[in-house]
């Protein structure tokens, strides 16, 4: 039947071109987005996800920029040990220099200040972002005075990683870098234990193989003693008394000739440090001074004073290496922190992709196909519209 009131044909095209247009609608936003989920009605659960993911990539980002600020403070302290061990060096050559018998030390310690100024020098300019790894406060002083200051550790934290478990908890994880007295070169709370502000033994004390021995008798030194009067510790048969040098360090008390101390005489503690005789502080123009300091006997000769004093330097270039070592190893593991997390987020990148992501090859193709389909839409529309113009004929 035809009707000029109800065109069904022009009806059912219609419906047809709406639906292309719609097609062609969620298409064309495809392509020019790059994606085949934009919004959560496209697909809820991986817009969500996808959403998500893009949050945890974000904080990646920043913890990205964190490790590059922990690298460069690590590298700062790292360039200020070697340039320091450097310098060490040179001040070991002086010392040996003033071995030498005839030799004018007084010329030759005027070098070794100015080798002295630019190790402070080199420690007070290794900063970065206003933080100093060089100089710390890596000891506390003990309650009972008298008594060697107690080392401490200052923890500096360097952003590693961000993390998201299966229950959705998300945590910041960080890498620990401790600073104590084996790799800080100044200790800045006052008590000279860090490396190149540490004084000398006195003489009486030797150090073989990490384990401290009275140089009087050999014995060993452990840390199995009770405390005794004026934080002075005793052994079990309560004959020879020691004082705690450095974090479980141990040196037997002597008394002003180097005699140790005993139950009647405890109350006078000796000096274990001898002064003046750190890196940045010996003095070879006046070893008479030193000579005292490090409890040496009136007789001794003054290279004898000048061999204790490299064997002090030689001890703390060894730290400072060691030193250096460690803090190399932590830039190793900040690099690999550092590739490792670039990674993660390109896997990231990735996963949110497979899941989001539109192809536009086939977009494209599925574009040209609904505009030719909506071509011919257009076209079948036409045809039916043009059906009721037919009528007038036949009124003709």
């Amino acid at each position: 039947m035809t009707s000029i009131l109800t065109n069904n044909a022009a009806m059912a095209a219609l419906q047809t071109l709406r639906s292309i247009g719609s097609g062609m609608e969620e298409t064309q936003a495809r392509v020019s987005s790059g994606l085949r989920v934009g919004e959560a009605a496209d697909n809820a659960a991986y817009w969500s996800i996808a959403t998500t993911m893009r949050s945890d990539n974000g904080a990646l980002s920043a913890v990205q920029d964190a490790l590059g600020l922990g690298a460069a403070k690590v590298d700062t302290a790292y360039a200020g040990l070697e340039s320091s061990i450097e310098v060490v060096k040179e001040i070991k050559n002086k010392l040996v220099a003033a071995r030498e018998a005839g030799v004018d030390r007084t010329k030759i310690q005027q070098e070794i200040e100015q080798l002295q100024g630019q190790l402070k020098s080199i420690a007070s300019s290794a900063s970065f972002s206003g933080e100093n790894w060089l100089q710390a406060s890596v000891s506390t002083p003990n309650a009972t005075a008298g008594d060697v200051a107690d080392a401490a550790t200052v923890t500096k934290q360097v952003v590693g990683s961000f993390t998201r478990d299966s229950s959705g908890n998300v945590k910041v994880q960080s890498i620990d870098v401790e600073l104590t007295s084996s790799n800080v070169l100044f200790d800045t709370s006052g008590n000279k234990m860090a490396i190149l502000d540490q004084e000398a033994l006195r003489a009486n004390v030797a150090k073989v193989d990490g384990v401290y021995y009275d140089a009087v008798d050999s014995s060993v030194v452990d840390s199995t003693y009770a405390e005794s009067a004026n934080g002075v510790w005793t052994d079990a048969a309560n004959t020879a008394f020691y004082i705690k040098a450095d974090e479980n360090k141990w040196v037997e008390v002597t008394d002003a000739t180097g005699a140790p101390i005993t139950a009647g005489t405890q109350t006078a503690i000796a000096s274990v440090f001898a002064d003046g005789t750190s890196v940045t502080e010996l003095d070879i123009s006046d070893l008479g001074t030193a000579k005292t300091n490090l409890g040496l006997a009136a007789t001794a000769s003054d290279e004898e004073v000048i061999d204790l004093l490299i064997s002090h330097v030689d001890r703390q270039l060894e730290a400072a290496t060691g030193a250096a070592a460690d803090m190399g190893s932590v830039a190793m593991r900040l690099d690999l922190q550092e590739d490792f997390v670039n990674k993660l987020s390109d896997s990231i990148d990735s996963g949110i992709g497979r899941l989001v992501d539109a192809d536009m090859n086939e977009e494209s193709t599925r574009l040209k196909a609904l505009q030719t389909q909506q071509q011919l839409g257009i076209q079948s529309l036409s045809i039916a519209n043009s059906a009721s113009e037919n009528i007038l004929t036949l009124f003709r």
